[in-house]
């Protein structure tokens, strides 16, 4: 059996129990009995699996189902042990935690000290930078609301990527021996593990944190870590972490997302006929449409049912607003980052300033557009 099959032979079964008992948790917390009867029930079960495992001859069907069904079990005891701890005990934030939201409140005070024309923009980089949405004008959100882009205003895997490609051109001074990479690789995950706690740690961009540090982890071990494996153990891990996360929307779309990504996208991208290495440049940039339409495509039919049951929303012009809208953003959060940290440094830029604001006119823009077809 595949790797990619093995980890998601152990991480569904994980999840499907992990949701069985989380969505009960509203039951269990109130009732310590009933949550102690829960945990005390998958405990049993999970060892008569494992006695009976030690009795009988093994087989591969056998040994796979047993798997799942520990799995299941164990997804099961996390989510019935967070309802115990929760109707227990109260925990405190961490001082790290403590100091990334004060960090992150200060990046928003700094961002709307900037000296940017009209307020909108100055709230438009805050969202995108920290998730603090609450100032953006209703109608500039119903614009981002209808045209579907509201995932743009929402820190996920997009946002954190990008502050990654950031961090990760600022410490390629530190060169490419061994050492500097193993240098680089936890500079990375600090400075994004940092943001993530910044800016709230929500479900979409914790996902986003624990691809990260997989990914590293791979990478210093000289390991190819394809998106499949990835998700599914970051499915594991997070969890194992926080079961209770399961029932946010965030983190059912963000997963939802990947799984498109991963499963529907490769199959999509085949349609279009020879091989990319050899393209011509218009065919390159006939395939880069394509790919993007591909891509938007197998994202929606992962995330669409979700988004419509949560939001009653289903936009029908989300291909073309996510081929705008994207790029657009690749752009703006960079410059955002150059102008908030030369303004940090006392340094007003009218150049850099001037140009992320118009960045940002020309998305709101193409958005308020959209929304209208």
């Amino acid at each position: 059996m595949k790797e990619a099959g093995d980890i998601a032979g152990i991480a569904l079964p994980f999840a499907a129990g992990t949701a069985a008992f989380t969505y009960l948790a509203g039951i269990l917390a109130a009732h310590s009995a009933l949550s102690a009867a829960a945990f005390l029930y998958a405990s049993v079960i999970l060892l008569g699996i494992l006695i009976l495992l030690r009795k009988i001859q093994y087989s591969p069907a056998l040994t796979w189902t047993a798997a799942g069904c520990c799995m299941l079990m164990c997804g099961a005891l996390a989510a019935s042990t967070e309802s115990m701890l929760a109707s227990s005990m109260h925990r405190d934030a961490s001082w790290l935690a403590g100091a990334a939201l004060d960090f992150g409140k200060r990046m928003q005070a700094a961002i709307d000290s900037i000296p940017f024309k009209h307020e909108t923009t100055n709230q438009i980089i805050k969202a995108l930078l920290t998730g603090e949405r609450s100032g953006i004008p209703e109608e500039v959100s119903a614009a981002f609301r209808n045209s579907g882009a509201s995932h743009i205003l929402a820190l996920s895997g997009l946002h954190l990527g990008l502050i990654y490609g950031v961090v990760h051109f600022v410490t390629r001074c530190i060169g490419n021996t061994p050492k500097a990479k193993a240098a680089r690789s936890a500079i990375l995950v600090c400075a994004c593990g940092f943001y993530t706690l910044a800016t709230g740690a929500g479900a979409s961009i914790v996902r986003a944190f624990i691809f990260i540090i997989i990914g590293e982890c791979a990478r210093l071990s000289g390991r190819n870590a394809g998106l499949r494996d990835v998700m599914m153990a970051a499915l594991l891990i997070h969890l194992s972490i926080t079961p209770s996360a399961i029932k946010e929307p965030g983190f059912q779309l963000s997963y939802a997302a990947i799984a498109g990504i991963a499963y529907i996208f490769p199959w999509m991208q085949g349609f279009w006929p020879g091989n990319r290495h050899e393209d011509a440049a218009l065919t390159k940039c006939a395939r880069w449409v394509w790919d993007s339409a591909a891509m938007s495509i197998s994202c929606q039919i992962t995330t669409g049912p979700l988004a419509y049951m949560y939001f009653g929303t289903f936009p029908a012009q989300f291909i073309l607003t996510n081929m705008i809208a994207l790029p657009l953003t690749g752009i703006i959060i960079p410059m955002a980052l150059a102008v908030l940290a030369a303004c940090s440094m006392g340094w007003e830029l009218p150049i850099l300033i001037e140009g992320t604001e118009w960045m940002i006119t020309a998305l709101c823009g193409s958005l308020d557009l959209l929304s209208t077809m």
